[in-house]
């Protein structure tokens, strides 16, 4: 009896701080839950109150301390599609969804080119693609301004297209060069031995594969597009705005319509966050593309 309870003691004082550090990874990985969760919400809030004022009277908006208690309504939502939001909603959904598909058209023919099947001097030209981004877009206005003037597309929703398709090129290009870097080229030859054409190996095998990675750049190209002001306020005026420079249109000389902008910018995120939530699936299998082989 005495040797066999001898025997045991090992076993227990050994399995004690193994039990110890099971509880401290556990209050740790608690802790660090809790923070995340704390930071999560930290950076939602602000969106959460928006929503929320968006359902206010403008009485009950504006108020020190603010109201949380309130009767809920559907008047500064009617009162912003009774403002012309549609016709702005219009044109943003135009000038993003064309400058989209353009960049995917003439992105993925250069990010193919630049990785499976590399021309010379490639870092050259992946080098010139980024550049063009670093330029500060204040100092290419004036000169945009007159050539725009010059043929006729001021205030026209055109202009937007090619100037979103230019500025979303370069980082569309990188993104998918990218994704296309992690397809083994050995699919390629296996596909031409079987004696598929570079298009047909390109349709029925590489993209299937980097779909993921074409839906997140098509996403962040859509983010980028519909949310760009600075282009769209200079190089437009009535027929062809859009919803960041409508919005601008709630600041008025004689105060802030909280309410009425809430309700704005709600309705100006919610096509941006449905998309996202419609391609959540390929958007996260995009973004984390390649980083586990």
């Amino acid at each position: 009896m005495t040797a066999h309870t001898l025997d045991q003691k090992p076993a227990v004082s050994a399995e004690q701080p193994a039990a110890k550090v099971r509880r401290r990874r556990s209050k740790a990985g608690l802790f660090w839950s809790a923070l995340a969760w704390v930071v999560g919400i930290g950076f939602f809030f602000p969106v959460l109150w928006m929503v929320l004022t968006a359902f206010k009277q403008e009485g009950d908006a504006y108020t020190d301390p603010p109201k949380l208690f309130f009767t809920p309504t559907l008047d500064q939502f009617a009162a912003v599609l009774d403002s012309g939001i549609g016709t702005t909603l219009l044109n943003s959904t135009f000038a993003t969804a064309m400058s989209t598909i353009l960049v995917l058209v003439l992105g993925l023919p250069a990010a193919f080119a630049l990785s499976l099947r590399p021309v010379r001097r490639t870092q050259d030209a992946l080098f010139f693609f980024i550049g063009t981004k670093m330029l500060p877009v204040v100092a290419a206005i004036v000169p945009l301004y007159v050539i725009v003037g010059d043929i006729g597309l001021l205030d026209n929703i055109w202009a937007l297209v090619v100037l979103y398709t230019a500025m979303n090129l370069p980082i569309a290009v990188w993104m998918m060069r990218s994704f296309f870097l992690e397809v083994p080229s050995e699919l390629l030859e296996a596909a031409s031995m079987d004696g598929a054409s570079t298009w047909t190996a390109v349709r029925e095998v590489i993209l299937p594969l980097v779909s993921p990675g074409i839906a997140a750049t098509a996403l962040i190209c859509v983010i980028f597009s519909w949310n760009e002001f600075f282009f769209a306020v200079n190089l437009t005026a009535v027929q062809a705005q859009t919803i960041p420079v409508f919005l601008v249109g709630f600041i008025t000389g004689e105060g802030l319509y909280w309410a009425r902008l809430s309700a704005a910018a709600v309705l100006t995120a919610l096509p941006v966050v449905l998309a996202g939530w419609i391609a959540q699936n390929k958007l996260v299998r995009g973004l984390s593309f390649g980083a586990i082989k």
